[in-house]
């Protein structure tokens, strides 16, 4: 894509203000406040790390090859038992290839999920000095390393290139030996400078240009030290601000690498992220959860962190740093304070109706800058459903007493319509006027009904996979997606077909009462109440895979009214304390920037 330079020069336009035609790169003179400005792109300050695609196979002590959307999960201890499992991951989903030749735990490993070596580790017999080598298809015995070994550090770019280094050479005895494969043969090169075994596990590196990070000298010395390889000598540099072993790591060379995870003081496991810039490491965003002996793949800007404790299945997706960021600003509020409400519509054209205190039958509509007070529903009500546009909107169940009423708005006025087969309050919608769903829902009890809405009457369909009241749902009434919920601020996140519920990734922050806005490809889910200690600000943007930590609400909050989409959404009114402060999300592509003397 041309850049503004190269279409159009260095002329500098004038103009009174801001610039809505700017493109990015653009520089122009604003002669009402005689400044200089341009545009910029607006990008996260930092990385954050989302939810993937489980493994298959739960299991601890794997290694990787590969990049953040394609990946090789290899070997590992599952229960019971060391196993040969090999999974490829093709950005959202795991899929079982053929297995190791010789089952496995601890082994190092590298290269890409067409051109990989296994190395070392521990089998039935003991510690091994075992390599195979992967072709896309199938694993192969090759020669052996020169020191049998468990444990140990792996870097390289492919199959015919790979650093092996450190590691238990035998039991209770670390080694700070390194090898070198050149495609056929393993030959000794020179150590690193501190023996020692669980370094950092996943793709640190090429045969060049590689990092050994932290690590466990035993019996319980665990270690912060950082070592550069150069193609022949291994060199201290930077420490970790947190020393540990069996934890995962990714990088591209010696310059750039990331890290997580992994075990500090004794018996424990830290969430803890440091990043590299080739001179220092600096603390992250954490991962959602404490995890340690999990493996890593990807490079510090694209990271994917998998498998470890329990054995688990869990994977984690790192983002880093220079993606486009949304912010919540804040806008004219609505007159009547409250929560529990329903909402419709668009940032620009939005519709909120009903909620606490008391039963109310206020509805407002928002022009993109004011909310009017408009006709009122006919039965007022709070914890209702709601779905559609500013001028044909669905208001459905709610409280109190608990209800089974339906009723439509045609931009002029509510008028009631035929039932939900079940009543029941603090229940999730999608879809539009005219084709709905409603799911989930407390009647008593606990409610998984779903019911589709054909504009005439309502029918049961399938289930929810996980019953819950106080959840969010987005999307139509053939493409819908519901999150989160109580009991238990579950994080539990389902997709719909048009004909069944299929459970997905969850949210990173388990919580109830959120307010949510998209489709099931692309969804926001903001706010919300966490349980004692009370409300959430938080924000997860849902890419159709996994969700992301994002830019948090300026107030935190539950029970909001929600409206809109990924990109452009409202949230408004909510508690506790009960409010109607309105908040606009919006992810531009870029900012104004104004030059300065």
């Amino acid at each position: 894509m041309a850049t503004y330079k190269e279409t159009v020069g260095t002329a500098v336009t004038n103009y009174a203000g801001n610039n809505p035609g700017a493109v990015d790169g653009e520089l122009w003179y604003d002669s009402t406040n005689k400044d200089f400005k341009y545009l910029y792109p607006n990008v996260t300050a930092a990385g954050s790390w989302g939810a993937g695609g489980n493994l298959n196979t739960g299991r601890v002590r794997l290694s990787s090859a590969g990049l953040y959307t394609t990946a090789l999960a290899i070997g590992g201890e599952a229960s019971p038992g060391n196993t040969g499992a090999t999974e490829l991951y093709n950005g959202s989903s795991w899929t079982e290839v053929n297995d190791l030749t010789t089952a496995r735990k601890g082994q190092g490993s590298s290269g890409t999920p067409t051109s990989a070596l296994a190395f070392g580790g521990n089998d039935p017999g003991g510690d091994t000095d075992v390599t195979e080598e992967w072709n896309g298809t199938n694993w192969t015995e090759v020669n052996d390393l020169t020191t049998t070994r468990r444990d140990l550090g792996g870097a390289g770019t492919n199959a015919e290139a790979c650093l092996a280094f450190g590691g238990q050479a035998a039991p209770g005895a670390v080694t700070a030996v390194t090898e070198l494969w050149n495609g056929t043969n393993w030959t000794e090169v020179n150590d690193l400078n501190t023996a020692k075994q669980f370094m950092a596990k996943g793709t640190m590196g090429t045969t060049t240009s590689a990092l050994s990070v932290g690590g466990i000298v035993p019996p319980a010395s665990r270690k912060a030290e950082t070592e550069s390889w150069n193609g022949t000598n291994w060199t201290e540099v930077g420490d970790l601000n947190q020393a540990r072993y069996s934890f995962a790591g990714s990088g591209a060379d010696n310059t750039a690498s990331l890290v997580y995870g992994g075990d500090p003081p004794p018996g424990s496991a830290t969430a803890n992220t440091e990043l590299w810039n080739g001179t220092s490491w600096s603390e992250q965003n954490n991962l959602p959860g404490s995890q340690t002996n999990s493996a890593g793949a990807g490079t510090s800007a694209a990271a994917l962190n998998f498998g470890g404790a329990s054995p688990s299945t869990r994977v984690d997706e790192w983002v880093g740093a220079g993606q486009p960021v949304g912010a919540w600003s804040t806008v004219n509020s609505m007159n009547t304070a409250r929560s529990a409400l329903g909402g419709a519509g668009i940032t620009t054209a939005a519709l909120g109706f009903g909620g606490s205190p008391g039963s109310l039958a206020n509805t407002e509509s928002y022009n993109g800058t004011n909310w009017t007070e408009v006709n009122d529903l006919s039965t007022g009500r709070q914890e209702l459903g709601g779905v559609g546009t500013q001028t044909a909107a669905l208001g459905f169940g709610g409280s109190s007493p608990v209800t089974n009423k339906t009723e439509s708005w045609n931009g002029s006025n509510w008028t009631e319509v035929n039932d939900l087969n079940t009543s029941r309050r603090i229940l999730a919608g999608a879809g539009t006027q005219t084709a709905a769903l409603a799911f989930g829902g407390l009647g008593p009890p606990t409610l998984a009904v779903t019911e589709s809405w054909n504009g005439t009457n309502w029918t049961e369909v399938n289930d929810l996979n996980t019953a819950r009241y106080g959840l969010s749902g987005v999307g139509t009434a053939t493409a819908a997606l519901a999150f989160a919920g109580e009991p238990g601020n579950v994080t539990a996140t389902e997709t719909w077909n048009g004909t069944n519920w299929t459970e997905v990734n969850n949210l990173n922050t388990g919580r109830s009462y959120v307010g949510g806005a998209g489709t099931n490809t692309a969804a926001l889910a903001y706010g919300g109440y966490l349980g004692p200690p009370g409300n959430s600000s938080s924000v997860e943007d849902w890419n159709g895979v996994s969700w992301v930590t994002t830019t948090s609400l300026n107030s935190a909050r539950f029970n909001v009214g929600p409206a809109g989409s990924s990109t452009a959404a409202l949230a408004f009114g909510g508690g506790d304390p009960t409010t109607a402060a309105t908040e606009e999300w919006n992810v531009p592509s870029n900012v104004i920037k104004t030059l300065t003397d």
